[in-house]
Order: structure tokens, then sequence, then C-alpha cells
């Protein structure tokens, strides 16, 4: 990346830290992809159980293989092949009683809040209850100036490139797979259906936000 975006995004992090703590967050800045990679490994305990939710940030880096191999960890996957979807979906059930939860956010907010848009909620659900705690790894490129800038940068960026990474996968037929931009549509396939705001957290450092100097995820 370019180094003057580098530097401003490492100069940024220390404000994002303090923002997060004054909510009961925990956060840490990484400014490579490659540092923030040993970091998070070094968050989750042994033993430990791990749930995987869907974030193209961690599987980017290709951390679900790594935290598997960790000793002692048994990673919670309803992306498992060969899985029925009463399977997938008891897994993610269970994924609340998990040690931990390993996903990113879709927005982070100068002032310290995470916004998301979810299709079931199976992502969102554990990030505000169950796992004893929560890992996100978040790339600067996801930092945005208040809640209406988080919202649009979810419209605009964020929904439309899921959606068209599961089209093939989940059969998505949505208009924003045709021409990249949000209808804010109610097609059947429809994948965006939850809006979550966290402004805290209400035990303190469950929530650990690793920010990371160079882009991830969308």
């Amino acid at each position: 990346m370019d180094a003057p975006v580098l530097l401003q995004r490492e100069k940024l992090a220390p404000h994002l830290i303090k923002q997060l703590g004054n909510r009961r967050m925990a956060a840490s800045y990484c400014p490579t992809a490659a540092a923030a990679k040993t970091e998070l490994l070094a968050l989750i305990p042994s033993p430990a159980s791990v749930l995987r939710c869907g974030s193209e940030s961690v599987g980017g880096l290709g951390l679900w293989d790594a935290i598997a191999a960790k000793p002692g960890v048994t990673l919670m996957n309803p992306y498992e092949k060969g899985l029925t979807p009463e399977e997938a979906f008891d897994i993610r059930r269970r994924g609340f009683m998990a040690d931990v939860l390993v996903t990113s956010t879709n927005a982070l907010t100068l002032d310290g809040r995470l916004v998301n848009l979810d299709g079931s909620g199976t992502r969102v659900a554990p990030m505000i209850f169950g796992p004893k705690k929560v890992v996100l790894l978040v790339g600067m490129n996801k930092v945005v100036g208040d809640l209406e800038s988080a919202f649009a940068r979810v419209r605009t960026v964020a929904a439309p490139a899921n959606n068209m990474r599961l089209a093939g996968p989940l059969g998505l037929k949505n208009p924003c797979v045709e021409d990249g931009r949000c209808h804010n549509c109610r097609s059947e396939t429809k994948i965006c259906n939850a809006w979550t705001i966290i402004e805290g957290s209400s035990v303190k450092d469950r929530i650990h936000v690793l920010l990371v100097g160079e882009d991830l995820g969308y």
C-alpha cells in the first residue's frame, strides 16, 4: 500500500483504540496483515472452542486453517464440506457456548461504534451475546466518520460485494448482483436483513478489535 496511507492509519489507530476503550472494548493495532495473523492467533487461548463466522477478512489470511491447527483448539465450522443445512444450523446454535468468536465488522466509526448488516443474524448475534470472547479482525479500510457514513459504506461497498461473492453458492437473485448497487430490495433471496450497532460491551474487554493498517475484506 501507499506509504502515506499506511502512516495516516498508524497515526489514527491510537484515537480508535481510545474510543473503543471508552466503550469497554479492548483494541490493538498491527501495521500489516502478517503481524495481525500472529497477534490474532495469540489472542486465542488453549484449550478453547472457536466459532467460525462468515468473514472475508479472516478467510483471506488463511486464518481458519491456522486456528484449527492450533494445539488444544476446536474449530466449530458450519462451513465444513459435506454438512447438511440442519447440521450447519446446529453448529451455529451451539456456537453461542463457544469460548471464542472470530469474525469482522462491516464498518467502524471514528467514535468506536461497530456497524453491521447481516442475513440471518448468525454473525452479529454471537457478537452481542454468547461466546466468552469476541475477536474482530478489522482492516482500517472499514473506518468511517460517523453512523451515516457507516450505513453508506455497507450499502455501497460491503453488501453488493458480499452478494456477488455468495450469488453462486447460495443462488442469490438479488438486483445488486446484476449492477453492483444497493436497491434496498425485497428479494426472496435477500441477505441484508438485520442492522446492528454495537455501542459498547456490557462485559469489559469481551470484544477485542484488532485493527490492521492494510486493507482487509469488503
